[in-house]
């Protein structure tokens, strides 16, 4: 199965050193929100369970995040980041081993399920923290 998913060209959220941001960015945080989605419809692909469709409290997450602004905001931020950090090497290691011809079901399920776990700590977070 070939995919032409790549973290490796999404924006990535610099790291703030101990200061939060004053106005928060909630288009850099969508793309890279879409990014993380992206490929976790390529691992649930692999994992036999096809792309999820995402529901409004999914989809805006990072405006909702925004509109929040300070912790919750750089939560989210930093959550995404971490997000993106286990799937794109997640992802890779899953379509080397389709590309040998090997079954990745259980381990694309299993990242599968960690995504969405860590999804709903930064849903959460945003919503409820």
């Amino acid at each position: 199965m070939a995919n032409e998913f790549d973290l490796a060209q999404a924006t990535m959220l610099p790291p703030m050193p101990g200061a939060l941001r004053e106005a928060p960015d909630a288009a850099v945080l969508s793309e890279q929100w879409a990014a993380v989605h992206e490929a976790a419809g390529a691992v649930g692909g692999l994992a036999q369970l096809g792309r999820e469709t995402l529901g409004e409290d999914i989809a805006d997450l990072p405006e909702r995040a925004a509109q929040r602004g300070g912790w919750h905001f750089e939560a989210a931020a930093r959550g995404i980041d971490d997000l993106a950090a286990f799937m794109q090497p997640g992802l890779r290691a899953l379509l080397a081993l389709t590309a040998k011809g090997q079954d990745t079901t259980a381990a694309a399920l299993t990242l599968w399920r960690e995504f969405h776990c860590a999804r709903n700590a930064i849903v959460d977070v945003v919503d409820k923290g």
